[in-house]
């Protein structure tokens, strides 16, 4: 059988209140060719299909349109989990219909294993669907110690039984496969995934995720990449960039052909659907700026601008440069000043909790938070982010 593996397609998402719905339709269109001329069976969607749990009327529009074509009429198989972005009982509601088309809506991990047969050949495939498992949508709780360390041991625990359990149903002359929405020690993450927790106890062990299965299909990571296990573990990577951290990915679905007993091959197709996102840094001041955009440099992208200055820029200047492009999303005048804090500032990264702290002291004139405020913070984040995330916390 032919098995496509997508996912990450946050319908409804804006970049700084630019929409990208134009770009995911387009996204759309392509997928739709790519599963007819790649003659797929089985698609693999692997959760956050929409950007929040609450997402937009056309966001959904789009979403069940999809589904529609790429079912075509059920001559094909779609099964979609809900990841942390998504509401889960928004994506499964219309499973009762969805079903009657092959098309597979889970919104809450399960305890069975999904069957699919495969008619072009006969084959029949056992697929372990395991929605976003946080500890609210798994309706229990892992560990009662609070420390990182302990509750993700916990949770790769819970997450590992779950799948044993099921992987139990796998047999020698069945298709296995474990399709889910986490995050497996050792991916490479992007700016543009909203954590799935404060910290890493919500992270998975790759032991966890080898229980037999010929393709270990994630979704949530936005870099498509392979993940170092004993079995295929693979990350499919959003299809469109959604940060400026991602500017330069190769954009990408995965398409493999699996028989039972065999050793998955996974490739990678191709995108070329979505504005790329760029930086520019004109060190030579606004007239380089002008100077691009005559010479139509990445004509289609949207930029991240960085504008040496000497003097203050106007307003009149900004504006110039936004009904010359109305792609710019940031353009930032850098100050020689500004410049040599630059080169002075550390480059490591910042816990969540010194992101905290710089916030709260720029917002107070230079005040620090009491440590109680930060325990309280930090405790509100994880909640809401349990509670399905994006529309209760942002990045």
């Amino acid at each position: 059988m032919r098995i496509l593996h997508t996912g990450d397609w946050h319908f409804g998402r804006t970049l700084e209140g630019r929409s990208r719905l134009e770009e995911q339709s387009a996204f759309v269109d392509e997928l739709v060719g790519i599963v007819q001329d790649q003659e797929i069976d089985l698609v693999l969607i692997a959760g956050d299909v929409y950007d929040s749990v609450n997402p937009p009327a056309a966001a959904e529009q789009l979403f069940y349109e999809s589904m529609a074509r790429l079912a075509d009429g059920g001559k094909r198989h779609v099964a979609i989990i809900a990841g942390n972005h998504d509401h889960p009982d928004r994506v499964a509601a219309a499973a009762p219909l969805a079903g009657k088309q092959n098309i597979t809506l889970i919104g809450l991990p399960v305890p069975d294993i999904q069957s699919i047969g495969i008619p072009r050949t006969g084959e029949l495939a056992r697929l372990i669907a395991l929605p976003y498992p946080s500890e609210s949508r798994l309706k229990e709780l892992l560990s009662d110690v609070a420390e990182e360390e302990a509750l993700r041991s916990k949770y790769s625990e819970r997450v590992g039984a779950l799948i044993r359990k099921q992987a139990a149903a796998f047999e020698a002359g069945t298709v296995n496969l474990i399709m889910s929405h986490l995050y497996v020690l050792g991916g490479l993450e992007t700016e543009s995934e909203r954590p799935i927790q404060v910290g890493g106890a919500y992270t998975v062990d790759t032991p966890a995720l080898t229980a037999g299965a010929q393709y270990v299909a994630l979704g949530h990571l936005h870099r498509p990449q392979n993940v170092k296990a004993a079995s295929p573990i693979r990350y499919c990577g959003s299809p469109i960039a959604y940060s400026f951290s991602e500017a330069g990915q190769a954009k990408s679905v995965t398409v493999l052909d699996l028989q039972p007993g065999q050793a998955a091959e996974p490739k990678e197709i191709f995108l070329t659907s979505g504005r790329p996102l760029v930086s520019w840094k004109a060190k030579e001041g606004i007239g380089q700026v002008h100077q691009w955009l005559e010479e139509k440099r990445d004509a289609s992208a949207w930029i991240d601008l960085e504008i040496n200055m000497t003097e203050a820029m106007s307003i009149e200047q900004i504006q110039s440069l936004r009904k010359a492009y109305d792609g710019f999303i940031h353009i930032r005048p850098i100050y020689p000043e500004m410049e040599a804090v630059r080169a002075a500032a550390p480059k490591a990264d910042l816990s969540m909790e010194e992101h905290f702290t710089r916030f709260y002291s720029r917002q107070t004139g230079g005040a620090q938070p009491e440590p109680e405020l930060i325990r309280l913070f930090l405790e509100l984040l994880e909640e809401k982010e349990q509670l399905g995330g994006p529309e209760y916390a942002s990045n």
